[in-house]
């Protein structure tokens, strides 16, 4: 761990996580018995550089401690996690903490906001952060008033000495800002100690959020941004032919039209008028590279793509199954939007983005800049899942900004989003367990995907940080495959392996990544694998799973949510487990499919994500996890059509409603270590099997394809 004090009037101190600690040092070796690198999250975790700032604390004038934040904030709850933290170790009052998202700097060498690995990278260099800092208060404050240093407490944001005098951390900061070594340890505390971290906290951004004061990027007071939009081709990836924009130019407001690769924009005084120009645009396109492709030519390219099984059932008998996944659009409900102001040879872009220094490098290129002139503010997202890894809104907007020499407020509608943005890409999955006797002595995985377009900073990073990558992609992602697809169940010889094909339509990771589909199709394979032996599911796995902690998370829901009890007809249970990003999580859910159409009634969830810092935030997690999972198993999906995606708006994209939503949800928090765990991800694989499982129970069906209804 590297922390130092920078040089500034008052105290700020500056924390870094590098190469130096192999483990974050309140970390127990391996606590779920994952072993070596078992996610992104680890992967992100070893590859971030000890020449690189993780976090800045600073004291304020005003007594207010701000933080900078090297993550974005999407609703996943980061910057309430991060605040009970400095709270906790420095002794501030929550309510004095302001956390804000830092600019995008090549410094930091991973800017990056996915698997997981928020907690697990950034807690101990805040928790050791706030600690030299508190260290240095307290010194400053014992020098001043001639005591020991030992003998002064810190609380509220202010230090106490014996006999009740007191000092804001604001008075105090000048002079701890001078303080090289200080006079007390400046050590975290014990979790046994703790009086902040492991209580449930309400968002500390929630007032804002009710009382409709957040600022999201479209709220941004940038002088002079005009309302810009772009018309897209019927096509994905269609191109601009030709235009003639003499009527949209002619129209009240109007600003400027500009051409741009996959596009027409319209920037006009307001976004109503930007709107009803480009509906005048009259625009010849040319097809995209996806026209010919539909759903059924994808699905059979996939199912081809996929390789054999090595294992020839010769000693036992083997439990097949076949599974079918569809594209699946992200779709925040924060569409996508970007402000740009490009001049003098100098970019400044308002962006949320998960990728901030991916962001400032494509943005450069797309407009002929050197990285460094160009500056990536990071407001906060309203929702993200994957989506805002990328960045064309925000090259579109320094596209226009550039061509018309004026700043811009470029929003793309749902509709774009929709059809021009990106997608979980779909998948083919073929299971094969070879049961002898009542043991599976193998257990094979084939998946087919397309190609997974991972490319926004991590392969820079970790080649930066002196990682040897493989020499070819396939090679790569079969790698990372391997290193996150592992199998929770003592069946023998388990082998994963990845086949991908070339389509040309945007993805991007969703949730979960891969296990989203493969360890889903897993958990549904093993609910077979006991219905073939006759076993009960929960009986079942808990006597083929490795990990105590999954045992544990598995049992509690079995025990809370009542496994086995009667159920009416049409009507049954389902449980799944999931372990990844160091933390281990179970569902157990009911469905009611006596109806017109199925409903989940009830979800109880179970996660061990080690040292719990904020459990509010993991519920509102695994809850949103088991609403992702209710949408995607029954309706979610988009479809192609002849290289166009057939949805476009939240009307034809069945998204969950609030009457499909369970009334009855319960979450119950483990933690068999203290070691942190990542939970953002963690939830979606296992509840979703659950819901699929429950179904199949209640129906007696085998579900194959999802969306089931879409």
């Amino acid at each position: 761990m590297l922390t130092w004090l920078v040089a500034a009037p008052t105290l700020t101190v500056a924390a870094k996580l590098g190469l130096d600690t192999a483990t974050a040092p309140t970390a127990e070796a391996d606590p779920l018995g994952l072993g070596g690198f078992a996610d992104f999250g680890d992967l992100l975790y070893a590859i971030n550089l000890p020449t690189a700032l993780d976090l800045v604390l600073e004291v304020t004038p005003d007594n207010r401690v701000r933080a900078e934040l090297t993550r974005l904030e999407s609703g996943q709850g980061i910057t309430t996690m991060m605040a009970m933290l400095i709270a906790e170790e420095m002794g501030a009052a929550l309510a004095d903490i302001d956390v804000t998202l830092a600019d995008a700097d090549a410094l930091q060498i991973l800017m990056f906001t996915g698997g997981s690995n928020t907690a697990r990278v950034l807690a101990e260099p805040t928790r050791i952060a706030a600690a030299a800092a508190r260290a240095r208060l307290a010194t400053a404050a014992a020098r001043k008033w001639d005591v020991p240093a030992s003998t002064v407490t810190v609380r509220d944001t202010a230090v106490f000495a014996p006999d009740g005098r007191s000092a804001t951390f604001s008075a105090l900061s000048p002079d701890a800002a001078r303080v090289v070594v200080p006079d007390v340890p400046a050590t975290p505390k014990s979790p046994a100690d703790f009086t902040v971290v492991g209580r449930p906290t309400g968002r500390i951004e929630a007032p804002r959020l009710v009382r409709g004061q957040a600022r999201y990027t479209l709220d941004l007071d940038v002088p002079g941004a005009l309302p810009t939009v772009v018309a897209h081709a019927p096509t994905i990836l269609g191109t601009v032919a030709s235009v003639d924009d003499s009527a949209a130019r002619t129209m009240p407001g109007v600003v400027a039209v500009t051409r741009l690769q996959y596009g027409v924009a319209v920037t006009a005084r307001t976004f109503h008028e930007a709107f009803r120009a480009r509906d005048v645009l009259k625009v010849t396109w040319r097809d995209g590279p996806a026209v010919g492709l539909s759903d059924s030519v994808i699905r059979d390219r996939l199912r081809q793509a996929a390789q054999p099984f090595l294992v020839t059932p010769l000693l036992g008998r083997p439990v097949d199954g076949t599974f079918d996944f569809a594209y699946l659009s992200h779709s925040p409900m924060e569409v996508q939007a970007a402000i740009a102001s490009v001049r003098d040879g100098h970019a400044e872009i308002w962006f949320p983005t998960q990728a901030p220094i991916d962001a400032q490098n494509r943005i450069a290129a797309a407009i002929g800049l050197l990285p460094t002139a160009v500056t990536v503010h990071v407001p906060p997202a309203g929702g993200a899942f994957g989506r805002r890894l990328y960045h064309e809104t925000a090259i579109e907007a320094a596209q226009v900004s550039q061509a018309i020499g004026r700043p811009v407020r470029l929003m793309w509608d749902r509709v774009d989003d929709m059809k021009h943005g990106r997608f979980r890409p779909p998948s083919h999955h073929k299971i094969r367990a070879v049961v002898s006797g009542r043991t599976v002595t193998s257990f094979e995985h084939r998946a087919a995907l397309p190609e997974l377009e991972f490319d926004h900073g991590i392969g820079d990073a970790a080649t930066a940080a002196g990682f040897t990558l493989p020499p070819t992609r396939a090679a790569l992602m079969q790698a990372v495959f391997q290193v996150t697809q592992q199998v929770p169940y003592n069946f023998g010889l388990a082998t994963e392996l990845l086949a991908e094909i070339p389509v040309p339509i945007p993805n991007a990771t969703w949730r979960s990544v891969y296990s989203g589909q493969v360890a889903m199709a897993n958990e549904i394979m093993v609910d077979e694998i006991a219905r073939y032996l006759g076993a009960d599911p929960v009986v079942y796995r808990r006597s083929v799973l490795k990990s105590v902690a999954v045992r544990g998370v598995l049992d509690k829901v079995a025990g809370e949510g009542g496994w086995g009890r009667p159920m009416p007809p049409g009507t049954a249970q389902g449980v799944a487990i999931h372990e990844e990003y160091k933390s281990a999580v179970a569902y157990l859910v009911e469905v009611d499919a006596a109806g017109a159409e199925p409903r989940v009634t009830r979800v109880v969830a179970a996660a061990d994500v080690g040292l719990c810092i904020n459990p509010r935030g993991v519920e509102a997690q695994l809850q949103g996890c088991a609403v992702d999972a209710i949408s995607t198993v029954f309706w979610a999906g988009n479809h192609i059509d002849n290289g166009t995606v057939r949805e476009s708006s939240f009307r034809d994209f069945r998204y969950a409603r609030m009457r499909q939503t369970p009334p009855e949800v319960a979450v119950h928090i483990l933690s068999t270590s203290s070691h942190i765990g990542g939970v953002g991800e963690l939830g979606y694989p296992a509840a979703a099997a659950a819901v699929a499982n429950a179904y199949a129970r209640a129906t007696g069906t085998q579900p194959r394809s999802f969306p089931l209804f879409g």
